[in-house]
């Protein structure tokens, strides 16, 4: 697949994330700019701002980090964002990634799945 062929090498967050997560969505025929925004800036716990890296209101919150990167902390930081976040607002859907490696967690099932790029 075109996207996987064009992802596979990617491995700097800060460099690539958004065009890569544009990329995604146009998988399956979606403009990004349609449903979800980058960096949304959010209240933690702590009284500081974070900024959630893709926010789809009601349906999807993304933390990407770089290749090889943890992604039970990115889920943890994922999950600090909740307390920020209007009732209306909460996802439904965690998704973390590290270009590599996708796991989807489904809030209202308890449910995770993990697979990799070269399988998407």
């Amino acid at each position: 697949m075109k996207f996987t062929q064009e992802w596979e090498n990617e491995s700097r967050e800060n460099a690539e994330a958004k065009s890569f997560w544009d990329s995604f969505f146009n998988v399956f025929g979606i403009s990004r700019r349609r449903v979800a925004t980058f960096e949304e800036p959010v209240k933690k716990l702590n009284n500081k701002f974070g900024f959630i890296d893709l926010f789809w209101k009601g349906t999807l919150l993304v933390e990407h980090k770089s290749k090889g990167k943890n992604l039970d902390k990115a889920y943890s930081q994922a999950l600090d964002y909740f307390n920020g976040l209007k009732e209306e607002e909460l996802p439904k859907y965690v998704l973390v990634s590290d270009f590599e490696r996708f796991r989807l967690y489904d809030l209202e099932e308890s449910t995770e799945e993990e697979f990799h790029l070269k399988d998407f």
